[in-house]
């Protein structure tokens, strides 16, 4: 929330920079009534206003989807799944609610807002025959997906070389941003960069950093810079001969993050593989391209680690 000359404004979170992936959540409410007849009521279908499991069930989707028509700072999305279970464990009515989604956010408000929805549904439908009803303990019970799943994790097993591929960052007529941007962010995930290099767009010299870096004590190597198309963008003709296992899918999953956001992207002529035990991974020149790129691989590129060792999925 900002103050501007005086006024409040509020800012929804920005999740352009997010990837889509499924996200799943489950939430509960408790329903007390206050005497067993009410329960005998539910169980038989005689509540006089209707059947309390059928229409409460559907007020609970509809509170799922009209989540962010009331809660002001959740994203409209699309609700790909929702299940509204319930159990009845003595005097209590416990709700179950799971929602899916395949988006750049969350969607633990959505079920504990058809969670409440749905005990207040019960509530209000329940209220002429038992004036002692309660709702108790609405809360989230679990949630999966996304960088969440990740989130604060950090790899300080993995040491790093990030080497940029420019003619005049090389020859000092400019400076380098991507580098250390690619550096910065490393940092936060906790990984060291033992090397720090830079080269022209030349074959020959991309090659030998490629070779000097690989199978050190590095097990990440990033270059950045020439993965274009203008006649000195060599990085990735010098790159791929030497990978002994590409992996297409890491640089297809940056050039479609990057298209969703700017329509050159698909112009990125990145690869990616391993050269005996280190990741090697070619990013564009621009800043904003490696953070693009940074922002669609990590942290999950670094769970490779794990599989090239044998460890499962």
């Amino acid at each position: 929330m900002q103050a501007i000359s005086g006024k409040k404004i509020v800012n929804m979170v920005n999740i352009t920079k997010k990837s889509s992936t499924l996200r799943k959540a489950i939430a509960s409410a408790t329903l007390c009534v206050s005497k067993q007849e009410t329960i005998d009521a539910v169980v038989q279908r005689k509540v006089p206003k209707g059947d309390i499991f059928e229409f409460a069930r559907a007020a609970g989707l509809f509170g799922v989807k009209r989540t962010s028509d009331v809660i002001p700072d959740c994203h409209p999305l699309p609700v790909e799944y929702t299940a509204i279970t319930f159990e009845i464990n003595g005097l209590e009515i416990n709700i179950l609610v799971e929602v899916h989604t395949i988006y750049k956010t969350g969607v633990e408000v959505e079920a504990m807002h058809g969670a409440s929805v749905t005990a207040l549904t019960m509530y209000d439908m329940l209220k002429p025959i038992d004036k002692g009803i309660e709702i108790r303990n609405i809360k989230l019970l679990e949630k999966s997906g996304g960088k969440s799943d990740l989130k604060n994790k950090q790899f300080p097993e993995i040491k790093a070389a990030v080497v940029v591929c420019s003619d005049s960052v090389f020859e000092k007529q400019s400076e380098d941003r991507s580098g250390k941007t690619v550096i910065a962010r490393l940092a936060q995930l906790g990984i060291e960069t033992l090397k720090y290099d830079i080269v022209p767009d030349e074959l020959s010299a991309i090659k030998k950093a490629a070779t000097e870096l690989s199978g050190t004590e590095h097990q990440l190597l990033i270059f950045t810079g020439g993965t274009g198309l203008s006649p000195r963008d060599v990085t990735p003709e010098a790159i791929l001969p030497l990978l002994d296992r590409p992996i297409d899918g890491i640089m297809e999953t940056a050039r479609r993050y990057g298209q969703e956001r700017m329509p050159y992207a698909m112009l990125s002529r990145g690869v990616a593989g391993f050269i005996g035990e280190t990741l090697v991974l070619t990013f564009p020149g621009s800043k904003s391209g490696v953070e693009e790129t940074m922002d669609a691989l990590f942290p999950q590129v670094l769970h490779l680690f794990k599989v090239n060792k044998g460890q499962k999925h």
